[in-house]
């Protein structure tokens, strides 16, 4: 089950580069779209999702969307589908984080960040690099990664918080204008 459809993630994905002037291939909006689903589960321990994503030479592929696709083959997609809503207020939140988070990476750098990235490696366990690969990359494995992913982002953003709360409290380097400006 899922909240959502595929093709309802990759149309607001195209609208959200095709607002901003962005171009985007299908290689980037696949890795977009597994990103997306993969915090989902991480996050949300559910599929944002049900179709699911295969483990391709050139990293995570949902493929009836790359058949949607395939057509602009490594050029831009000119797609201009209608922007979605979504019914769960947990998707577009999370959709944004996403393009926050990875928006600006090339396609080849997103290639390269999820063959290093346990969901996509373990799905092609055996297989040489350049092996063609029809095999899933689990929801399981997609959500303990991510949800690992999470609490150390969590973990990291506590620990700069505590760091600011004590230099808060010993603030003597500050000047009286900082110190006034702090606690404002």
């Amino acid at each position: 089950m899922g909240i959502t459809s595929s093709d309802k993630i990759a149309d607001y994905i195209l609208c959200y580069f095709h607002e901003r002037g962005d171009n985007i291939s299908n290689l980037k909006l696949q890795k977009l779209v597994y990103y997306a689903q993969g915090w989902f589960l991480g996050l949300h321990t559910e599929p944002l999702f049900k179709e699911e994503i295969q483990a391709w030479v050139r990293g995570p592929v949902q493929p009836r969307l790359y058949q949607r696709f395939k057509k602009f083959s490594y050029h831009p997609i000119d797609e201009d589908p209608d922007c979605p809503d979504f019914a769960d207020k947990r998707v577009k939140p999370l959709i944004d984080y996403i393009l926050d988070l990875y928006g600006d990476y090339s396609p080849t750098e997103l290639e390269k960040m999820t063959h290093q990235e346990p969901p996509w490696i373990t799905a092609r366990r055996g297989l040489k690099p350049n092996d063609e690969s029809e095999e899933t990359i689990t929801h399981k494995s997609m959500r303990e990664f991510f949800e690992k992913r999470a609490k150390e982002e969590e973990a990291i953003e506590n620990r700069i918080m505590l760091k600011l709360s004590e230099m808060h409290l010993n603030k003597d380097w500050l000047s009286e204008e900082e110190d006034e400006a702090w606690n404002q």
